[in-house]
């Protein structure tokens, strides 16, 4: 079976020049340390691997109102490693990540980088160019004075949320390590807390609880003023324990955040050492449009909306 990383007939997903550095998502093979979290953690071999393949590949084909690319073993690692190459279990997130497609077309349809530029330029939604002490990406969503709320909805924060982890999802790396998402809350303030609704916060927990291919292994919600109680409780009860038991609320105590993140991996705002300038959001939209492509590839798979196998 020929190994492909991409689902679209890009060879490698661009690059682009920031001074010095070259920012790009990372393609690699695992390295030695991904290799020996993969196996500790995700029961990750060469045997085990090739049977699970085997076993979810024919699994799909029996689901005949689900159009996937099957014959793209990269792809199908992609759903095997957050569940630790089970594949019943792989099989049964393929088809909650599509069916939570289908349930929120209106989100999905048609979603690629250059449709969704506001979000982007707006620099509240950006993703750290190194990883964390672990090796697990860092996505910071900034939702209090820099967020305004009249011209960035919440709907669009989703969407630029899904396009970045649908490139997470790509890097070996990341299916490996995970990710860790941090809510700078700083200045929310009471009209922005009115943006929230119980069904935006269901379909965010929904989302991170049953849709995402994606090992979240942590949220961290920094600079919260007491108003944000009153957000929280919106997706409080839509929370099991796995995801409650990883949100961990810091303030403005740099060492409780600390504990978690390496200083290391920090920039100075969050009383990190990093010397790396910010990756902004502009950016970031300047590397992703040119990956356009690949999320029109993306949306070629799945069920329609009314469950039947896509043409």
């Amino acid at each position: 079976m020929r190994e492909f990383t991409m689902l679209s007939n890009m060879e490698d997903l661009p690059s682009i020049q920031i001074g010095d550095d070259i920012l790009r998502f990372e393609l690699n093979s695992l390295s030695d340390f991904g290799r020996q979290i993969a196996q500790k953690e995700l029961r990750e071999s060469n045997e085990i691997k090739t049977k699970a393949l085997e076993d979810l590949r024919e699994l799909l084909k029996e689901e005949k109102d689900l159009l996937v690319p099957f014959d793209n073993n990269e792809w199908l690692v992609r759903f095997l490693r957050p569940c630790k190459f089970y594949p019943d279990s792989a099989r049964d997130l393929i088809k909650r990540y599509y069916h939570f497609k289908v349930k929120h077309a209106d989100i999905y349809n048609g979603l690629k980088p250059s449709k969704e530029a506001n979000i982007f330029q707006s620099n509240i939604l950006v993703v750290f160019p190194n990883r964390d002490q672990l090796g697990r990406r860092i996505l910071v969503i900034e939702l209090g004075k820099k967020w305004k709320h009249k011209e960035v909805s919440l709907d669009e924060v989703f969407k630029g949320c899904v396009i970045f982890l649908e490139a997470a999802m790509i890097e070996p790396e990341t299916q490996v390590h995970g990710a860790v998402v941090v809510f700078d809350m700083d200045g929310l303030s009471l009209q922005q807390t009115w943006q929230f609704t119980p069904q935006f916060a269901k379909r965010i927990v929904d989302w991170l609880q049953d849709a995402v291919p994606l090992r979240i292994k942590a949220i961290h919600i920094v600079n919260q003023p007491k108003i944000f109680q009153v957000v929280f409780a919106l997706f409080k009860p839509f929370l099991r324990e796995k995801l409650r038991n990883r949100i961990y609320f810091h303030g403005t105590d740099r060492q409780s955040l600390h504990n978690y993140m390496s200083p290391k991996c920090l920039p100075a705002n969050y009383g990190g050492t990093l010397s790396e300038p910010r990756v902004n959001g502009d950016q970031w939209y300047e590397l992703l449009l040119k990956c356009d492509v690949e999320y029109e590839a993306i949306n070629s798979y799945g069920y329609n909306k009314n469950g039947i196998k896509k043409k």
